[in-house]
C-alpha cells in the first residue's frame, strides 16, 4: 500500500490538535499527516501533494475541509478519502463512512473500495454535497468567527433570524432542460442530506448526472419556520411554495449580489452556472 496523505484541519490548536494528529498517525505507518493553519491551506496542501506519489489524499475535518481538498485535487485521478473529525460531516454521512469512530473510518480508506461519483461545478469551483444560494449562504456570510467560537451552532440560528427579517432580491433559475423558475432562495444537492441527518433531496444519487434543486418562494420568519418544520417531517417538497426538480445544468442570477455557498463555505456571488465535471470523481467509500 502506498503512503496516504491526511490533511488535518484541527478544530483547536495546541494540545487537542497534537492529540488528534497522534491518533491519526497511530492508525497506520502508511499515513503522512499535514496540518492546516489558515483557510485555503487544505486546498493548497492537496494541490502540492499531487506532485508526490500518494495512494490517496484524505480530508480529516468537516465538510469545509472536504470541499477545500476536493478543489485542490479535482481534475486528477488520485483517490479521495474522508476521516470525519469535524463538527459537520454531511458528505461522510452520505457515503456511509462511520462517524465518531476513527478506526472504522480508516478501515474504509484502507479497504480501497473506490466509488465513482459526480463532481458538480459552480462557475470555476467544485462541490460534493450541496450548494446554497441566498438564505443559507447569507447566514454563512454574516456569521462571524467570534460568534461561532462563543456560541457554537446557536450563532447560525441568531444570524438566520436577522437574515430572514430582510426581504431578499428575487433569484432567477434557468435550467437547460425545463422552464425558468423564480424564488427567494435555492438549495442544490448532489447527495440526499443537508445539515446532518435531514434528507432534503429524496431523489438524489451521487452518480446520476443530475442536480437536485429546491426553490423556496418565500422568506419571512414564518416561512422559514414552516420550511424547517416540513424538512423535519420530510414533507417540504409537497409545499405549494416549494419547487423540487432535477436538471443536468442551470444558470442562476439576480439583480443583486446574492451569495453562494458550496459545502458550507462561502464561494461566489450570483450569477453562477452549475453543471458537472465530465469525468467521475474517485472516492474511497464502504462497499454497498
Amino acid at each position: 500500500m502506498k503512503k496516504v496523505l491526511v490533511i488535518l484541519n484541527p478544530a483547536a490548536r495546541s494540545e487537542r490538535a497534537r492529540a488528534m494528529r497522534e491518533k491519526i498517525e497511530n492508525l497506520s505507518p502508511q499515513i503522512v499527516v499535514r496540518m492546516t493553519s489558515v483557510v485555503g491551506d487544505a486546498r493548497e496542501l492537496a494541490r502540492r501533494a499531487l506532485e508526490e506519489d500518494f495512494g490517496a489524499i484524505v480530508a480529516a475535518g468537516g465538510d469545509g475541509t472536504v470541499n477545500e481538498v476536493v478543489n485542490g485535487i479535482a481534475g486528477n485521478d488520485v483517490c479521495f478519502g474522508v476521516l470525519p473529525v469535524g463538527t459537520m460531516n454531511v458528505f461522510a454521512t452520505e457515503l456511509g463512512i462511520p462517524q465518531n469512530n476513527l478506526s472504522a473510518a480508516w478501515r474504509t480508506i484502507e479497504g480501497g473500495h473506490i466509488r465513482e461519483i459526480d463532481l458538480p461545478t459552480a462557475n470555476d469551483s467544485f462541490f460534493v454535497q450541496l450548494a446554497g444560494i441566498g438564505l443559507d449562504a447569507e447566514v454563512v456570510r454574516q456569521t462571524t468567527p467570534e460568534s461561532k467560537k462563543s456560541l457554537g451552532p446557536l450563532s447560525y440560528l441568531l444570524t438566520l433570524a436577522q437574515v430572514a427579517a430582510v426581504k431578499p432580491p428575487p433569484v432567477i433559475i434557468e435550467p437547460v432542460d425545463s422552464p425558468r423558475r423564480e424564488g427567494c432562495f435555492v438549495l442544490i444537492g448532489n447527495g440526499r442530506f443537508y445539515g446532518g441527518p435531514f434528507v432534503l433531496f429524496k431523489n438524489a444519487r451521487l452518480d446520476d448526472g443530475l442536480l437536485d434543486v429546491l426553490v423556496f418562494k418565500n422568506q419571512t420568519h414564518w416561512d422559514v419556520v414552516r420550511y424547517f418544520q416540513a424538512v423535519a417531517f420530510g414533507t417540504h417538497a409537497d409545499l405549494p411554495d416549494v419547487e423540487y426538480f432535477q436538471t443536468r445544468a442551470m444558470t442562476v442570477r439576480s439583480t443583486s449580489s446574492v451569495p453562494v455557498e458550496l459545502d458550507g463555505e462561502l464561494a461566489h456571488v450570483l450569477p453562477c452556472t452549475f453543471g458537472f465535471r465530465p469525468q467521475k470523481f474517485r472516492v474511497l467509500a464502504p462497499q454497498a
